[in-house]
């Protein structure tokens, strides 16, 4: 048995970047986000390790030491990269989980490369972890790994975390591969969800297998129970007050509300997704400004559109729908040089968008299906000063937790435009009240405790 790391975390990427230098020097950095936030302190204390593809095609790299933590390179070719992960996992599996809004790939090239990378991540995390050690496996890309892993090591303690959302039986039952999945979830002591809706799914999943008993929260095989249970995840909410006391970023913010000169700010930041509702919240918005309720100079919307997964088909038809939506409404009622919505296609580092949740008079948050989305409550987390108003989609995972913003069905074009005047003309009062829950909540319940919570789960005996 090998003498390896005691806690090792299995992700699609490695929680670091690589940068290179003016004298072409390559080096890491840790990536942003609260996941790799949440996990570092966790693998320094209890010498983990982190297996992820480094990010770079036909790359082979030996293990190496970053940040305190030990990271280990899984390989993948460029053919892998466009099956297994621009294919099964982006277009089989993300559109299925995310209520078919865009139709589903079922290619059986596809779902053969996903096998084959799950196996390799699953024999890379056999011969790092050491015996009876603690193994987290992260999201969809990998959701084969537990079993194959339980199959090579029975002696781990293995959990797994879905982030995004997971689907009714109605639609899963769509995929040719329904049972596989099943069957590698299973392989986990702990699956954890981000809604208890989807843990209920899954186990009315499990029950359909032969040999399996369900009596919730727990799925019993012929030998061993696993538990299903919502972990809804959360942010860095000390990490983002250190953000807003730095008093340039206030400057910043208010630089902002200059050169936007509108009365009232509203801001959408998202990956460039089709899951993310852009183009519903923009046609609300824009239809304000059509119906008269608005006039050019009483509110600009700044939708900040990460770009992602550009080689897709799907995504560039989208990007394109996007950019002519804005242009459309921008060529309606735009005057010179003040745009009513702008509209950035890049990405911008924590600070910056810090100063915009500052900035911002109104968060608009509509996904047509999300399994959390952090920047909501980034949004809550960052308003110290509590002014502002987030409207939220009711399919986003947050809105089980922020039940004070103002909750929309964003499908519904004339609710979003009514409910985004309600937001834009809320009092001061009514959105100190409104942000003073949502903070408590969020503040309650930041990343640090998701993954304390999660591990202790996992960790318990049965």
């Amino acid at each position: 048995m090998p003498s390896g790391n005691e806690f090792v975390v299995v992700a699609n990427r490695l929680p670091v970047d690589r940068t290179v230098g003016p004298d072409g020097t390559a080096t890491w950095r840790r990536s942003p986000g609260g996941l790799v936030s949440a996990i570092a302190p966790v693998m320094r204390r209890r010498q983990g390790a982190w297996l992820g593809w480094s990010g770079s095609p036909g790359e082979e790299l030996e293990p190496f030491t970053e940040d305190g933590m030990d990271l280990v390179p899984i390989p993948l070719s460029a053919e892998e990269i466009e099956l297994y992960y621009e294919g099964f996992s982006n277009a089989t599996l993300w559109p299925l989980y995310h209520d078919v809004i865009a139709q589903p790939v079922y290619d059986r090239r596809l779902w053969d490369s996903y096998v084959t990378v799950n196996k390799r991540f699953a024999e890379a995390a056999a011969r790092h972890a050491a015996r009876d050690a603690v193994v987290w496996v992260q999201d969809y890309q990998l959701q084969l790994v537990p079993a194959m892993l339980r199959e090579l090591r029975p002696d781990l303690r293995i959990g797994f975390f879905l982030h995004i959302p997971f689907p009714p039986l109605e639609l899963f039952q769509q995929l040719p591969w329904r049972r596989q999945i099943i069957e590698g979830l299973l392989g986990a002591d702990l699956v954890g969800f981000q809604r208890p809706g989807a843990a209920a799914n899954f186990l009315r999943l499990a029950r359909r297998l032969p040999g399996v008993r369900v009596q919730s929260p727990h799925a019993y095989t012929q030998d061993r129970q696993v538990r299903a249970q919502a972990f809804p995840i959360s942010v860095d909410v000390e990490e983002l007050a250190e953000i807003v006391r730095k008093p340039r970023i206030w400057r910043r913010a208010a630089e902002l509300r200059d050169d936007l000169g509108a009365a009232k700010i509203l801001l959408g930041v998202d990956r460039l997704d089709y899951t993310k509702g852009i183009g519903q919240r923009l046609q609300a918005f824009g239809e304000l400004f059509d119906d008269g309720e608005l006039k050019p100079g009483e509110a600009v919307f700044v939708q900040i559109a990460t770009p992602s997964r550009e080689r897709v088909e799907e995504y560039q038809r989208l990007r394109e729908e996007i950019e002519q939506q804005v242009g459309r409404f921008n060529g309606l009622h735009a005057q010179i040089g003040a745009p009513v919505i702008h509209y950035l296609h890049t990405s911008y580092d924590r600070e910056e968008l810090v100063a915009l949740y500052l900035a911002a008079d109104v968060m608009v948050v509509t996904p047509l299906r999300d399994g959390m989305n952090l920047v909501a409550k980034e949004y809550v987390a960052a308003r110290s000063d509590l002014r502002g108003a987030l409207v939220l989609s009711e399919f986003a995972g947050a809105a089980d937790e922020l039940r004070n913003a103002y909750l929309v069905n964003p499908y519904d074009i004339d609710g979003l435009k009514s409910t985004l005047m309600t937001a834009m003309n809320a009092p001061p009062p009514e959105q100190a009240r409104r942000l003073r829950a949502m903070r408590r909540r969020v503040e309650q319940y930041d990343v640090d405790r998701w993954a304390r919570e999660f591990l202790e789960a996992l960790e318990q005996k049965n």
